[in-house]
């Protein structure tokens, strides 16, 4: 069966937006920073919030057991998942539950593995939680990136009680096979650490095949891990606050069970009446034809870097929206996005802040229209070949 791509909304629209996205730099600049896309709400999100509106339904988020119920359908239906909604929970964001299920599996001053180049939320998180990063960056085999399980053996063989695991990979667009993610819970198991796997960006595989959450690799992964997870970045409603937290096994639901109450009192109440339209089969339709527009961005962006940037190297991500970038060849110092920013007007992600192996990239936004991202990447283009001042 055919799926029509979805169609980003018109740029005369996106610009009455007030998101971060929208309203961090001036108009004449392209923001293609930040993870927000471009196109209209799934019709079931916008009927569920504009009746929640109709009725004055803005009071306070009450226990949303279909929460657990509607994304434990979607997991099955999209992953082939079976997780339990009694072992899981909700909060805010992302961030919120992993900070929380780190300040309840750590103790201040536990080392926690994170593989950079990696969301830079990850590493001010462990922080928060009182917790110490460690580095043990992917590996680059030439043809993508794997997680490196020798450094990673290395450092919870030396003291390390933590892994913070971002599945699929944010900003490479990784995913993580399967067999790479039994084996880490292989060691996880052995030297008596947790895994706490941020699987935000999981519903935008390209192959869902492909596509293992962390809970599903193997038995030993159920007992020593959690996901973390919403529809926030599928969906686009970050503003609206809702992640859910699972857990594989008993003694790791009682953990859920046991963090403070107002963990769960930072859920959005549109948050979770638009994450049950989310993960609603109705909006299936309306994922599948952002999965199609999406998998022709990633491969239209190979074509307009050949053209325009032809120094510049890109592996097209296995899935997201998040394009990595590396045009360090155009001597654009170690944080390309500044210049990029002033000399081309395109706003794009500051390489370094992924960590040390981000300096000379950028990460690029491509969920917005073929038209959009062709400009931005002209206009890229044409800043690296007009002349030095």
């Amino acid at each position: 069966m055919s799926i029509t791509p979805l169609d980003a909304l018109p740029l005369e629209t996106l610009r009455r937006r007030s998101s971060t996205k929208w309203r961090s730099y001036a108009d004449d600049i392209i923001p293609m920073f930040v993870a927000e896309t471009d196109f209209a709400l799934a019709d079931p999100i916008t009927r569920v919030l504009a009746d929640a509106v109709a009725i004055g339904d803005t009071g306070y988020t009450p226990p949303r057991p279909e929460i657990g119920q509607s994304f434990a359908a979607f997991a099955r239906r999209r992953f082939g998942w079976d997780a339990d909604p009694q072992r899981m929970r909700w909060t805010g964001d992302v961030m919120m539950g992993v900070v929380e299920l780190l300040r309840a599996t750590t103790r201040p001053g536990d080392r926690v593995i994170i593989t950079p180049p990696v969301y830079p939320p990850f590493a001010d998180t462990v922080e928060e939680a009182g917790a110490v990063v460690e580095s043990v960056p992917l590996i680059d085999t030439g043809a993508g990136w794997e997680l490196d399980l020798d450094g990673i053996e290395a450092a919870l063989a030396s003291g390390a009680r933590g892994v913070l695991l971002c599945n699929p990979h944010n900003p490479t667009g990784t995913v993580h096979t399967r067999a790479s993610l039994a084996a880490l819970a292989e060691l996880a198991e052995r030297f008596g650490a947790v895994v706490i796997s941020d699987e935000i960006h999981g519903p935008l595989v390209h192959d869902p095949d492909a596509f293992t959450p962390f809970l599903a690799a193997s038995p030993v992964a159920q007992e020593v891990g959690f996901v973390v997870t919403s529809a926030s970045k599928a969906f686009n409603l970050a503003g609206l606050k809702c992640a859910i937290m699972v857990a594989g096994s008993d003694p790791h639901a009682a953990v859920l069970r046991g963090l403070p109450w107002e963990v769960e009192w930072r859920t959005g109440l549109f948050g979770a009446l638009s994450s049950i339209a989310a993960f609603g089969g109705e909006s299936d339709a309306w994922l599948d034809g952002l999965l199609a527009r999406l998998d022709l961005n990633r491969k239209l962006l190979a074509d307009l870097l050949a053209e325009h940037l032809p120094l510049a190297r890109y592996r097209i991500p296995d899935a997201g929206f998040l394009a990595w970038v590396d045009v360090s060849a155009y001597g654009w110092g170690d944080d390309p996005a500044v210049p990029i920013r002033h000399g081309a007007r395109v706003a794009l992600h500051h390489g370094p802040l992924f960590g040390p192996q981000g300096v000379g990239h950028v990460r690029i936004n491509f969920g917005c229209g073929p038209d959009v991202l062709t400009e931005a990447v002209a206009r890229i283009g044409a800043f690296a070949a007009a002349p030095a001042q």
